[in-house]
């Protein structure tokens, strides 16, 4: 897999992460640890994105 096709998987998948939180912050019963392993999931993906961007440069 190419450094880009990578980036693009890792992009929406950070996407999908993102509406996931949406979702999960818009239920009443949402549980606030459940919504912080979401943002967790998603600090992760974001922080992969941008150590391959800056690797590719």
């Amino acid at each position: 897999m190419t450094i880009e096709a990578h980036l693009a998987t890792l992009e929406k998948k950070h996407v999908a992460l993102e509406e996931e939180l949406h979702a999960a912050v818009n239920r009443p019963s949402a549980e606030d640890q459940t919504i912080a392993e979401i943002k967790r999931r998603k600090l992760r993906i974001k922080d992969e994105i941008e150590r391959l961007r800056s690797s590719s440069h």
